[in-house]
């Protein structure tokens, strides 16, 4: 991730004349993934403030709460799972899909205390399962059940945000917590849960999604087309050197080096612009939560890809 490979990303910016204000770009960053890697790092900020820009970074707990933030003009950049766009496409906020980077199978899972007799999805049936509205461990969930031949309406979902389905898990009012990394690191460390086995899910990962305001993309298309390009080349970065991500955020999680390099070792990075194929399989994820009557309305990915796909 040296100056020059960063820079790469920036080449297409026009060089803007000095003011004495510069633009602010404020992006939405969830705990772990690379956008922490990036924003500790620091170099954006540099290569960025060339250009008349300034950056803030605000922290969410979970993709649909980013999401908000950005319908209401409080960010104009960040990045979720499959499932909150369509939550919000839904509901009508005004964003767009700029990017997007592949699906990593095996960082959320479905988790059960080591003492649970429950072995595997099918014995979810009846029980009380923790989860995030809307974020990539519900969807998860949807196809764990199906999978398993369970329908949604055989468990009893708990809406709850991470730190507070945490709780529940550890306090026995829930059966059972899916749950993204770090999350679920983490909560493995902690509490020696154990993972639920669910044949079938190390497969057909759905894609993550860098999103951004619709208004800010159309006054500011090179600084997004820059974004996601540079975005590609720190995500390969990362890939290719994990022990040393694992060093800049382990005491950022909390986690000690060794348990941060399992993390990063499940990660898959790495920011490519949108195309059809990947609208077409968010569609899939879209259509499953309506099929579901989990959304108020059937969405057309599409209508929110940018640039427009042909």
């Amino acid at each position: 991730m040296t100056r020059r490979i960063l820079l790469k990303g920036l080449l297409a910016l026009p060089v803007l004349a000095h003011a004495s204000e510069p633009k602010t770009l404020r992006i939405g960053f969830q705990k772990g993934g690379l956008l922490l890697l990036v924003k500790t790092r620091g170099v954006l900020e540099q290569l960025l403030a060339a250009q008349g820009w300034q950056l803030k970074w605000i922290e969410f707990p979970a993709g649909p709460a980013l999401l908000e933030a950005l319908n209401v003009g409080a960010i104009d950049f960040g990045v979720t799972g499959a499932p909150p766009p369509v939550f919000a496409q839904a509901a009508g906020t005004q964003f767009v899909y700029v990017g997007a980077e592949p699906g990593a199978p095996g960082t959320e899972a479905i988790l059960v205390k080591p003492e649970s007799a429950m072995r595997s999805v099918v014995d979810l049936k009846g029980k009380r399962i923790g989860l995030a509205k809307g974020s990539s461990s519900h969807y998860l969930l949807i196809r764990a059940l199906t999978l398993a031949g369970l329908r949604y309406a055989d468990i009893q979902p708990v809406f709850l945000p991470p730190a507070d389905a945490r709780a529940a898990f550890q306090g026995g009012s829930i059966d059972a917590w899916v749950v993204w990394d770090p999350y679920l690191t983490i909560a493995q460390s902690a509490t020696q849960a154990r993972l639920l086995s669910a044949p079938g899910l190390d497969t057909g990962a759905p894609w993550s999604f860098y999103e951004a305001r619709r208004e800010f993309t159309q006054a500011n298309p090179a600084i997004v087309r820059a974004l996601v390009g540079w975005l590609g080349e720190a995500g390969a970065w990362a890939n290719s050197h994990q022990a040393e991500a694992a060093r800049i955020l382990a005491p950022l999680l909390g986690l000690d080096e060794a348990l941060a390099l399992k993390l990063q070792q499940r990660q898959h990075y790495g920011a490519v612009p949108t195309n059809a194929a990947i609208a077409a399989s968010q569609q899939a994820v879209a259509d499953a939560f309506f099929e579901l009557k989990l959304i108020p309305r059937a969405v057309q990915v599409r209508e929110n890809f940018w640039p427009p796909l042909g």
